[in-house]
């Protein structure tokens, strides 16, 4: 109790949180993206619910690795050397990651391309397998993140309270943001494919950084505001030759 009155009256203290609470909304960006592409292939009366216990448990699980914090500052140890670089547990789990992320893309990819061929669906058709299936990914997903985002926080801030006020921001703002997010991708198609190409990106990156090449965020957050602005004309100019064309008749 004596350190966090300490932290309330110290302004490095409001800097850091406010740093770290932006730094985990805009990391959690990810995370969302991939939770709206994967709820929206549930059932509709499932939907909102496999997003809300999915990001439930990934609330308790960050909590939870904050607790171990000591321990996932390990992480970055190297094990072994291969190709001129040390990998740690935590470029094990970049990679992973990454490997996932790939393959879920460019999964759902094909599937976007060829709706037709159903018969490899990730997920399956029955709602209690596709709503266990769904949580299972998000968790697995939220994983990989939550050791990148743990190990960055911990050379912002040495201090838990803080680290965890910034966690359960983050984890709100997810919380609110799923189904309006997942709503605006499952109406407008040219977005989900916009979607999955972040995905594939993002999975790239994480692939990159556990190899030893390092991307900074900024460029890949960049590159996606940019063609998130692009598909937001575009669909600005989609309504008005819509609303052209109907008054013509």
């Amino acid at each position: 109790m004596q350190e966090i009155m300490t932290l309330i009256q110290d302004p490095a203290a409001w800097v850091a949180l406010i740093t770290l609470v932006v730094m985990e909304v805009v990391l959690g960006i990810d995370n969302l993206i991939f939770i709206s592409i994967l709820t929206n292939k549930l059932p509709h009366e499932h939907r909102e619910k496999a997003r809300k216990v999915g990001i439930g448990l990934a609330l308790i699980m960050r909590l939870a690795l904050l607790g171990t914090v000591a321990w996932i500052v390990q992480l970055t140890e190297p094990l072994f050397e291969a190709f001129g670089h040390g990998f740690s547990w935590k470029d094990l789990i970049l990679i992973a990651g990454g490997l996932f992320l790939v393959w879920k893309a460019t999964k759902e990819i094909h599937h976007s391309v060829d709706p037709i061929d159903h018969q490899e669906d990730f997920i399956a058709t029955s709602a209690t397998t596709g709503f266990a299936s769904a949580i299972g990914q998000i968790l697995l997903l939220d994983l990989v993140f939550s050791v990148d985002s743990i190990i960055t926080a911990v050379g912002m801030t040495p201090h838990l309270p803080i680290m965890v006020i910034a966690v359960i921001a983050a984890v709100t703002v997810m919380l609110v943001a799923a189904t309006p997010l997942a709503n605006f991708i499952e109406r407008n198609p040219t977005i989900v494919m916009l979607a999955l190409a972040f995905l594939l990106m993002i999975g790239t990156t994480l692939i990159a950084d556990g190899m030893g090449f390092h991307v900074p965020k900024g460029y890949v957050y960049a590159a996606m505001a940019f063609s998130a602005l692009v598909e937001v004309l575009n669909m600005f100019a989609r309504n008005a030759r819509k609303r052209k064309r109907e008054g013509a008749h």
